[in-house]
């Protein structure tokens, strides 16, 4: 399982239809790693402020960029000025290692 600096330095891996999902021990774990994401029905999410629509929609496009890029995507809301990101792993029905990487990758675009 990663470390605390090593989330954002990982990459998302695939996991085969069945594979385990974490428990929750392991979820709460890496959840303490994250800065302001809550754990709820096998999902982690975060809701981001932002000063207008222009830079809500740059976040959601930085988001996309980095999501297709390690190909995990998350579940967004969008709205004139907040975003709220909803991650789990559909193929496992569940929370994988996957979603942290990507929430901790979220959170370093979003301190940028």
């Amino acid at each position: 399982m990663a470390t605390v600096c090593d989330l954002p330095n990982q990459h998302c891996k695939p996991y085969a239809d069945g594979a385990p999902a974490l428990t929750v021990d392991e979820s709460r774990a890496l959840l303490q790693q994250l800065d302001g994401w809550a754990l709820h029905d096998q999902k982690i999410s975060k809701s981001f402020q932002f000063k207008n629509y222009y830079r809500t929609i740059a976040f959601v496009n930085a988001v996309a960029w980095m999501t297709h890029r390690e190909d995990h995507h998350p579940d967004m809301t969008v709205g004139y000025n907040t975003c709220r990101l909803e991650y789990s792993t559909h193929a496992i029905g569940g929370l994988s290692e996957n979603d942290f990487i990507c929430a901790a990758k979220v959170d370093a675009l979003f301190k940028v």
